[in-house]
This record gives C-alpha cells, sequence and structure tokens, in this order.
C-alpha cells in the first residue's frame, strides 16, 4: 500500500475511534450495535476499534442489567463502558502571547488546566522549560501521577512538519524554526509528545466535542494574530503531504497591498489578523488599543471598530469562498480572538460566501463561529493524544521501562 494512502487510513482510523469512545463516554453504557447506530460506522469497524479498546484498559464489558441470558436464551446482550481513569492525557497550546496546560482523562473531561503569559519575544528553549514546569503543576492540581499520563499533545501557531515534527519558517513565535519541539519537550516530561499546528488542533476539537460534531467535512478557520485553517475531510484531519495544507493566512489577496511577515504583498493576514485591524485603528482610536478592546467597541456600536471587523469579514469570506468550491465543505468554523465578534465578522464572511462561491456550495455550508473558544486548541491536543492513544501507549510503557 503506497505510503500516503496507509497514512490516511491511519488518520481515519484514529477519529473513527474518537467517535467511538465519545458515544461510550455520552451513553454510560452501551452495547455495539447502539455505537454503529450512532456513530454511522459499520458492525465490523466498531468490534475492530473496541477490541482495539479493551486491548489496552480502556472498555470493559458486561451484561446488561437484569438479563441473564438474551431473548432466544443464547448468550446475554452486553454492554460496553469506557473506562476513562485508565489514563491521562496532557494537553498543551503555545500561543501568541500565552501557554496553557490542561489534564484530562481519557473521555478528555477536564481535571486541572492553567494558563500563564508568554512573552511574544521569549527564547524558545525558556518556552519549552515554562511548558514542563506547569504540566507538572497541572498535573499535581488534577492529583494524576505521571506514570499514569499516555502522552502530551502539543499546538503551535505555525506549520509543523509530520515527519519529524519540525517548525517551519512561518510560525509566529521566534526562535522556533527549525526546532524538532516534540523531541524536546518529550525529554522535559519523560512521556510521549506529539505536536501539531492550532488550527489542526482547533478543527480535530471543534469536530469531536464542539460546533462540528455532525460534520464530516469541516474547514475550521483560526483568525488570530495568525489566520490558519484545519481541514476536517472525510472525517479524517487532512495536513498535505509536509503538514503544511490550510496556510490560508498567505493567499493573496491585494497583490499592491501591505507587506508581510512572509516576504510577499498582500496576503490575507495583512487586511483580516488581529495585528492588521490593530494597526488601521491605531490613528483613530490610540496607540493603546488592542485586539480586546476592538472587539468590546464594535459590540458597543463603534462605527470604525465595526467597519474595520466587517471588512476582514469580506477579505475572509472572498478566500473561504475558494474553499467552498475547491472542498465543498459542510461548515465552516470561525475560531481564534476574532470569533468573538459573532455577526459582525460572520455576516461580512456570509456576503463574500454568497457572491463568490458556487451557489451550489454556498447553500450547502454553514458559517459559524466555533463554541470551544480559547480552549479549542488545547482540547484538540487532548483529543489528539486520546485518538493516538493506540500508538502513545507502547511508547509510554517503553519510556517507563
Amino acid at each position: 500500500m503506497p505510503p500516503g494512502r496507509a497514512g490516511s487510513l491511519e488518520s481515519l482510523r484514529r477519529l473513527n475511534r474518537l467517535r467511538v469512545i465519545r458515544a461510550l463516554r455520552d451513553e454510560g453504557q452501551i452495547s455495539r450495535a447502539e455505537i454503529a447506530r450512532r456513530t454511522g460506522l459499520s458492525r465490523s469497524t466498531v468490534s475492530s476499534l473496541v477490541a482495539d479498546l479493551q486491548a489496552d484498559g480502556l472498555v470493559v464489558e458486561r451484561p446488561e442489567p437484569g438479563l441473564a441470558h438474551g431473548s432466544s436464551g443464547g448468550r446475554p446482550p452486553i454492554l460496553l463502558s469506557f473506562d476513562a481513569s485508565a489514563g491521562a492525557a496532557v494537553g498543551v497550546d503555545f500561543g501568541h502571547s500565552h501557554l496553557r496546560v490542561a489534564v484530562s482523562d481519557l473521555a478528555s473531561t477536564i481535571l486541572a488546566e492553567r494558563t500563564r503569559p508568554l512573552d511574544t519575544d521569549h527564547d524558545a528553549f525558556a518556552g519549552l522549560e515554562m511548558a514542563a514546569e506547569l504540566v507538572v503543576e497541572t498535573l499535581a492540581d488534577a492529583g494524576v501521577a505521571k506514570e499514569l499520563v499516555i502522552g502530551a499533545g502539543m499546538g503551535l501557531p505555525g506549520p509543523v512538519d509530520q515527519g519529524d515534527g519540525t517548525v517551519h519558517s512561518s510560525a509566529i513565535l521566534p526562535g522556533w524554526i527549525g526546532m524538532t519541539v516534540a523531541e524536546e519537550l518529550q525529554k522535559r516530561l519523560e512521556i510521549p509528545v506529539m505536536v501539531d499546528n492550532d488550527a489542526n488542533l482547533g478543527a480535530l476539537a471543534e469536530a469531536a466535542f464542539g460546533a462540528g460534531r455532525d460534520a464530516t467535512d469541516l474547514v475550521y478557520l483560526k483568525v488570530s494574530s495568525g489566520i490558519g485553517a484545519g481541514l476536517i475531510l472525510n472525517g479524517r484531519l487532512y495536513r498535505g503531504s509536509a503538514g503544511l495544507a490550510g496556510e490560508l493566512g498567505h493567499v493573496l489577496v491585494h497583490p499592491e497591498g501591505i507587506v508581510c511577515r512572509c516576504g510577499n504583498r498582500g496576503c490575507l493576514e495583512t487586511v483580516a489578523a488581529s495585528g492588521a485591524l490593530v494597526d488601521l485603528l491605531r490613528r483613530s482610536h490610540g496607540d493603546d488599543i488592542t485586539i480586546e478592546r476592538i472587539l468590546e467597541a464594535a459590540h458597543a456600536g463603534d462605527a470604525g471598530c465595526v467597519r474595520v471587523i466587517h471588512d476582514a469579514g469580506r477579505a475572509l469570506g472572498t478566500v473561504a469562498a475558494t474553499l467552498l468550491n475547491v472542498l465543498n465543505p459542510e461548515m465552516l468554523i470561525i475560531g481564534g480572538h476574532l470569533a468573538a465578534a459573532g455577526d459582525l465578522l460572520l455576516d461580512g464572511m456570509r456576503e463574500s460566501v454568497a457572491r463568490a462561491a458556487l451557489p451550489e456550495t454556498s447553500r450547502g455550508a454553514q458559517v459559524v463561529a466555533g463554541v470551544l473558544g480559547e480552549r479549542a486548541h488545547v482540547l484538540g491536543a487532548l483529543a489528539l493524544v486520546v485518538s493516538e492513544a493506540d500508538r502513545v501507549l507502547p511508547t509510554r510503557l517503553a519510556l517507563a521501562g
């Protein structure tokens, strides 16, 4: 089987595993047949995934209460339950100006969470040391021994090579270029570490727990200091051949526009990222204007703030319309700082989508704000660990041994 095809099948299996875990978590006790009905997966796929979860000690089975035998006198109906306490996961979210760490059980129920401000000019190694310290503190808050942790997921605001975990040059955090961050954090924590960009983790979180729970194909568009998209296609996370899929912030929208940090002119980030909005309003609203103040003022009716947010939405919608035409997703979910603008941003996006996308694709796609807010990326990091438990459990045992 070609390597790319094998990787796609593995990714699909991990997302299907999350669906099974979610059904088990939501119902407490449930049969294999009911899992198949709720998830839309075939019974054979459900049986295979359940067998894997049982082998990992994550699922137990017992006869249905009150029924000693089936209706035909055969073996009694079997119900399954998820043992979420069999392990724990750690999520680490490096933002442009924050560090967030969460600890969950294996049903992604948050046990403890901590956040610290992060100096955007910090040294990368100092940032990793801070993350390791915060993980230890958060595990203590949760009352979870490190030996119980099956792995840590880590999100960064930039593209990450999925082959070796190297941070690519367009990452927003300075000093991280070329670093194999998963390896560096794993040295400090002595647990398996997986790393991905925050837009991918936001997509995974909204698909598993948020606005996209019922969608098979969705685009998660993170709009903050940078702009990026996470793509869920046919139920699986799509990263592209080198992990660079979804770099929408550097789509050209104004050929003669402002110079972007990537070196080109007129990228989407130069007109729709949070920093672009701050720059536009600095002259009229003062040098101390921030994206938080812009959002607050816009909701209070400030005409200038409403205008720049609406214009940003129109620019985002024009680029998103191309995505809708190419990928035909069911949902376009907006996350990041600007998601808090709500319809002030979304109305502009919807206008552009209706104008620039094919009528059939625009009518069939919802444009909505994410429901997980600023915690989406750390929740996605936790979901990444749980979804890949079949891979990280053996690694965890090896490290422990």
